[in-house]
């Protein structure tokens, strides 16, 4: 099969081994940036996360207004999420099939295209709630098939002993922006209106297609293979991760975990079920998962040296779910408001330490594929935990689920440590 061509072993339990690697030295937080396409690569992505932030923003904020309706502002969700799943998949495939750096510029370009022509329909007042529907499903399958590339190609534009940075950076980008992009957003809807936010939101989208031009590193995948059909490829990554020594455990105990805890979106509900508060407490929790997720991030980079990288992972997930436990005993907004930090930073290191785990031990034909069913997984899994942990809290109290959920987590973090052997043998370097 084409998979055991790849350069790994995926059919057995060997784990990769890299002990003849010396141990580099302490590099500085940010030393990815050292490397210039990189940093190409970076100001690309900052670009595409302010352009969909303000987009979904100003998006959402229209619909509302013209509809009145929470049940079409929440539609927005569902329709993101049947299009997503599946163009996760294809553009994991593409990503192991094109040049990346191609496949980043075309799918970017796509969203300055579409916003484009929202801001010229909202400025001549032809925007109907339509236009909204469509532009985010098509959006929504874009990014997903440019996204595995980007992730894949990161792996191409630093040393390996500096990925962990990478990712890091790649990640605490992601968090601040969740913080301060929508601040922006609110201080240009109050300067300047609905309709400029909106253009300006097509201006931050030039330079997400354009920067990946100028990167210099090679952007098609090595040894790849031109055979069989996108939905063979998709089929051969699929037995791919299922045969790699380490993924399946860390996406089965990610997917385990998360299932049964998955509070972000209930936290109207948590505030006041467990703290008898309104929409202060709300934002004071959003607030502190953001902060956690942050201090989180960073903390990886202390953590660099630390060889058992799927220990590290495992160590971090048992940490959330025993804050899980934690905060469903608690009655104290202010106490929660602390276990909460925790858990937003045990779940960022969980999360930086697979992502980064994937990249180092997945072959460059396959990492896009590994990386699409990483984030498929994800993706289910979060819209499956908010749905349970909502049905739960309503049947057995917002403590109790959340008490359940992280006794649930223990369990099945001991038991993917327990079974699967790649885990607890691997280090890096």
């Amino acid at each position: 099969m084409a998979v055991e061509d790849a350069g790994t072993e995926p059919a057995s339990d060997r784990v990769p081994d890299e002990s003849h690697t010396a141990t580099p030295p302490s590099l500085p937080p940010w030393a990815a940036f050292a490397f210039s396409d990189y940093r190409i690569l970076w100001i690309s992505s900052v670009s595409s996360l302010i352009t969909m932030q303000l987009r979904m923003l100003v998006a959402g904020v229209w619909l509302y207004d013209e509809t009145g309706s929470g049940v079409q502002l929440g539609m927005l969700g569902v329709v993101q999420l049947a299009v997503q799943l599946p163009g996760t998949l294809y553009g994991g495939a593409l990503a192991d099939q094109m040049d990346r750096k191609k496949l980043i510029a075309l799918t970017q370009s796509f969203s300055f295209v579409v916003i484009a022509l929202l801001a010229v329909l909202m400025a001549t007042e032809n925007l109907a709630p339509w236009h909204i529907y469509a532009s985010t499903a098509f959006l929504g399958i874009t990014s997903m098939l440019g996204n595995p590339a980007r992730s894949a190609l990161t792996a191409n534009l630093v040393p390996r002993t500096h990925l962990m940075h990478a990712v890091t950076a790649n990640t605490a980008t992601f968090q601040i922006g969740a913080i301060l992009a929508p601040l922006a957003f609110a201080g240009a809807v109050t300067r300047f209106g609905m309709t400029p936010t909106f253009a300006l939101a097509a201006v931050f989208a030039v330079p997400a297609f354009v920067m990946p031009l100028l990167i210099r590193t090679q952007g098609v995948p090595m040894d790849r293979q031109d055979e069989g059909s996108m939905v063979r490829r998709i089929i051969e990554g699929f037995h791919y991760v299922r045969r790699h020594p380490i993924l399946p455990g860390l996406y089965i105990m990610d997917m385990g975990v998360t299932i049964v805890s998955h509070y972000r979106l209930i936290l109207p509900m948590i505030a006041d079920k467990m703290f008898r508060a309104g929409a202060g407490a709300v934002g004071i929790l959003n607030a502190a998962n953001s902060f956690g997720g942050v201090i989180g991030t960073f903390a990886v980079l202390s953590l660099t040296r630390f060889r058992a990288k799927g220990m590290l992972v495992v160590y971090a997930t048992l940490v959330y779910a025993v804050l899980l436990i934690a905060f469903g005993f608690n009655t104290w907004l202010w106490l929660g408001t602390i276990i909460i930090i925790g858990m937003g930073a045990s779940d960022a290191i969980g999360m930086t330490t697979r992502q980064t785990t994937v990249q180092l031990t997945t072959s460059d034909n396959m990492r896009g594929r590994a990386v699409s069913f990483s984030s498929m997984s994800a993706m289910s899994a979060n819209n499956l935990g908010t749905f349970e942990v909502g049905f739960m809290s309503e049947q057995i109290g917002a403590g109790p689920t959340m008490i359940l959920g992280g006794v649930i987590g223990v369990v099945v973090v001991l038991a993917m440590w327990g079974l699967v052997r790649g885990m607890r043998e691997y280090r890096y370097p």
